[in-house]
């Protein structure tokens, strides 16, 4: 009764090595062609690619903004004060008045300033005569040169009391260095000033200056004369260039001074007024594309699937640089790229797919 359970399975075991070791000869003993297993590059070609649609691009300049915050600024402001001590004579000027380079500002009474400066006329008279009188003794013989020494730094010792007290007398009357507006009102009447008390504060408001703080990013992509534009906190515009660019950071905030010479004619923009500031910047060389081109590669990086013409995708990072109405400029990317339009998210770097060109009316093989 055991020998037909062991050639049952003596017969399965047959079968299933024919099955799985023989397979080719069992084939071809039952009459079917065995079919030769695809290679993997076979496998590949035979694989459908996916579609995707690309754009030809070749990079061109772009004409780069910065943005900056910053300030209005006035373009001159000093403090007149006074080098001498004395009771104010004029009539006081009002704040806002506009003032000339060169106009007086405050007066002060002279004292006794004239009779030092008679005094010292007098004594320069004296040491000329003096030194006429050793200098023809000494051409005769019947003076020494010690003498005539004498004489000559007695003259140049009167002619410098002179100089003091038309000096003196000059700093009485102080004047307006440069063209302005008064931002103070300047010194009342009979009021004493000693020196360095203050006659009056005069700002400069045309031009005006803007000035803004310039990252170390951003620094790099300014320069001297380049125009500039700014929107104040009233909504007023203003157009102007850049005039100067500091060359050391700030030590505490690691920002660049930024200053731009803004026309103010009418006076309308004040010191002081907040602003957005827009610069433009160095050009730089950028693509043209749609913003839907841009996708992520698995690290996170920003940029662009770009193909070869054979169909193979790769990835490029990319810059943005300007968004606009037409498209959005890119930089850090070679001068000429085949960028993935549409498509591109369905696919990935080292894949082939088949290429329909934006610019042609046919696909790529």
């Amino acid at each position: 009764m055991r020998i037909f359970p062991l050639l049952t399975a003596l017969v399965v075991s047959l079968v299933l090595y024919l099955a799985v070791m023989e397979r080719a000869a069992l084939l071809s003993f039952a009459g079917v062609m065995a079919e030769e297993p695809a290679t993997e590059t076979d496998s590949t070609d035979e694989a459908p690619r996916v579609h995707v649609v690309a754009t030809r691009s070749d990079a061109e300049p772009v004409a780069n903004t910065v943005l900056l915050r910053g300030r209005t600024e006035a373009m001159r402001q000093v403090e007149i004060r006074a080098e001498t001590s004395g009771l104010v004579i004029s009539d006081p000027l009002r704040r806002g008045a506009e003032v000339n380079a060169g106009d007086p500002l405050c007066e002060l009474s002279s004292g006794v300033r004239k009779a030092a400066l008679d005094e010292a006329r007098a004594r320069l008279s004296e040491a000329e005569i003096n030194f006429r009188a050793a200098s023809g003794l000494t051409d005769s013989g019947f003076g020494s040169e010690v003498r005539l020494a004498n004489a000559r730094a007695a003259l140049q010792s009167a002619q410098a009391g002179v100089d003091r007290a038309v000096e003196e007398l000059a700093r009485l009357v102080m004047h307006a260095p440069f063209d302005g507006i008064l931002e103070t009102d300047t010194a009342e009447l009979g009021s004493l000033l000693q020196p360095g008390a203050l006659c009056a504060t005069l700002i400069q408001m045309d031009p005006i200056k803007l000035v803004g703080f310039a990252t170390e990013a951003q620094v790099d992509q300014l320069a001297l004369d380049a125009p500039a534009g700014a929107r104040l906190a009233s909504g007023r515009e203003v157009m102007g260039t850049v005039s100067f660019i500091a060359r050391s950071a700030d030590p505490q905030t690691r920002t660049f001074r930024v200053d731009i010479s803004i026309p103010n004619p009418d006076g309308v923009i004040r010191d002081g007024q907040s602003a957005d500031i827009l610069v433009q910047g160095r050009a730089q060389m950028g693509h043209l594309l749609p913003g839907s081109a841009l996708t992520l590669d698995d690290s996170g990086t920003l940029g662009l699937r770009v193909v070869d013409e054979d169909g193979l995708v790769s990835f490029k990072p990319a810059q943005i640089l300007r968004d606009t109405d037409d498209g959005i400029w890119l930089g850090g990317l070679p001068d000429a790229i085949n960028a993935i339009t549409l498509g591109q998210e369905f696919t990935r770097e080292g894949a082939r797919v088949r290429v329909t060109w934006a610019d042609d009316t046919g696909a790529a093989p």
